[in-house]
């Protein structure tokens, strides 16, 4: 006796193939989201294949670059720079601050041969934000190519490209937009195209190369792919696009500012001897609030002990060297609530308890309702 067997379907495999139309649709409306005329890339893995094809694609043993570092990607980015033969000018702030336009105007007339900026937006993984407009103005001036990676901040603040004079603008979906972590994008202005053609080090037949995407997508009126899409990564990136349209973009950058606004009041109030690890409120960024722990207790233990009490909050000690020392608070994309910055300080408070100190949660909750905008 033979038995049939059945194919059982599933909604998320069983779907028709993303054309080449919607693909390109989804790359429209991440440029209106962006508010930019440069062409829009769509990248089919995490930021981190962008934000490295950029710098591979631009950058060559004639580039001079000026790496502005106010957290570990900064870091990293050099470290690319210098793996492609260019000269590296880093201009290193401490992570609880942020850069100032200034320093940078310093910095390029200090070397005036300089031809590429590379800098960070947000630095999620430190919680400062540096002032990209005004930065943005002085790499104009003196006309060198400005690399921006944006990936913490859009969503939480304005991402203005073509605005501010970025070049290369690189996002991620993750954070602040809510969306799926194995997709991102790029805006490429023409500058940037043509430095990358004059590269002969640019990457080409590589799933690094900008350039494959531009000669093979863009210029042959975005009709074919070059290989298969990251589907599903693909229509969740095109549902939050959605879900921020609906919103609105001022109203989630909104949300976000004050989840950052509260979190700091919250913290402060609550004590225990916990302190803004980012000094300046102005330098902090809407993505996520960075604490300093008391310097007698260990950061990741009191996350630890936080997430025993409520295991949904979004907190997580800082990486590497950091982990002793900061504990933050990730108010990104549905987390940018009042509720959930009441949960986390109320985790915290449960945990500086447990460990000897006596913070006020009632207060903390208090100083959360008031700075709530």
């Amino acid at each position: 006796m033979s038995e049939e067997s059945t194919a059982v379907t599933h909604p998320f495999l069983d779907l028709a193939p993303l054309s080449a139309e919607h693909f390109a649709s989804i790359e429209d409306r991440v440029a209106r989201l962006l508010s930019t005329q440069q062409d829009v890339l769509i990248t089919q893995g995490e930021a981190l294949l962008p934000l490295e094809g950029v710098i591979r694609g631009c950058a060559g043993p004639g580039t001079t670059a000026l790496n502005v570092i106010t957290g570990p990607y900064g870091q990293t980015f050099g470290d690319w720079l210098r793996d492609c033969g260019a000269t590296v000018h880093d201009l290193a702030v401490p992570f609880h601050a942020a850069v100032t336009a200034e320093q940078v105007r310093a910095a390029l007339a200090e070397h005036p041969e300089i031809d590429f900026v590379s800098l960070v937006h947000a630095e999620a993984a430190t919680g400062n934000t540096n002032p990209v407009a005004e930065i943005g103005a002085v790499v104009r001036e003196h006309g060198a190519l400005f690399s921006v990676d944006a990936v913490a901040s859009i969503g939480a603040e304005p991402v203005l490209p073509d605005a501010w004079g970025v070049d290369l603008c690189v996002i991620g979906a993750q954070k602040a937009m809510g969306g799926p972590a194995g997709v991102s994008a790029v805006s490429v202005s023409e500058r940037a195209w043509a430095r990358m053609a004059a590269n002969p080090r640019a990457p080409r037949r590589s799933y690094l190369s900008l350039l494959d995407w531009k000669e093979r997508w863009i210029d042959g009126g975005r009709r074919a792919l070059l290989h298969a899409p990251a589907q599903l990564e693909m229509l969740a990136l095109e549902a939050c696009v959605e879900r921020i349209e609906a919103e609105g973009l001022e109203t989630v950058t909104a949300r976000h500012r004050s989840a950052a606004a509260a979190t700091r009041a919250g913290a402060l109030a609550l004590g225990g001897g916990l302190e803004p690890y980012v000094h300046e409120a102005r330098d902090a960024a809407p993505v996520a609030t960075t604490l300093r722990a008391p310097a007698h207790l260990d950061a990741s233990e009191l996350v630890a002990k936080a997430l025993a009490v409520d295991p949904g909050v979004p907190l997580a000690a800082g990486g590497g060297s950091l982990a002793a020392e900061m504990i933050r608070v990730n108010h990104y994309g549905t987390a940018a609530s009042a509720t959930t910055v009441q949960a986390s300080l109320a985790a915290l408070g449960a945990a500086l308890t447990d460990s000897g100190a006596t913070p006020d949660v009632p207060a903390a909750r208090r100083a959360v309702t008031q700075a709530w905008a």
